[in-house]
């Protein structure tokens, strides 16, 4: 079984300054940066960067051409890794990534990145539907709080919730850090 890593959306408007800050990104980008360094040195031909270009000015970042949407320096991509454009949540959809990863054989994923409840979410679940076996790295994740009504949810709440409802059936949930000295032994 060949193994991918799918790093989404770790992009410089998710950062302090950004259009769309996220809570705690650094760490995020910090731990998805030792899961890249494994790939690199062990399966270096399978590494996908999905980066979100705005197709609709009104979302309000990412938007084309602009600073937010590049891919930020912790994850900056070598010259031979793939980059795939993304205009919606889900990384599969109406990319060629699914195709990419077929024509590699890849069967298992690992992914990290931004924002959990949203592109992590979508892209976790698009992927388990279409048949990969998906290792989903929580701490090189990160997320925002959300505000419903007169409702606060903490960014800590928002992430620990869609992580909890993607553990199991959908991923095997881990840290960087079990990755790293557990799986990635047996990858």
């Amino acid at each position: 079984m060949s193994t991918a890593l799918i790093i989404v959306d770790i992009q410089k408007d998710y950062f302090p300054n950004g259009k769309m800050e996220l809570s705690n990104p650094e760490e995020a980008a910090a731990n998805a940066a030792k899961v890249l360094d494994w790939f690199r040195k062990n399966q270096k031909e399978n590494i996908f960067h999905v980066q979100h270009v705005a197709s609709d000015p009104a979302m309000g970042f990412f938007l084309p051409d602009t600073e937010g949407t590049e891919i930020h320096k912790a994850v900056q991509p070598l010259e031979h890794e793939s980059i795939i454009i993304k205009h919606f949540a889900n990384s599969f959809l109406q990319t060629d990534l699914e195709s990419q990863l077929k024509e590699k054989g890849i069967t298992k994923l690992v992914v990290v990145g931004m924002m959990t409840h949203m592109c992590i979410d979508a892209t976790v679940r698009a992927a388990v539907d279409l048949g990969y076996e998906t290792t989903l790295i929580e701490d090189a994740c990160a997320t925002r709080e959300l505000i419903y009504q007169d409702k606060v949810v903490s960014a800590e709440q928002v992430h620990y919730a869609f992580i909890g409802a993607l553990q199991g059936m959908y991923a095997e949930v881990t840290s960087t850090e079990a990755f790293l000295q557990q799986k990635a032994a047996i990858l």
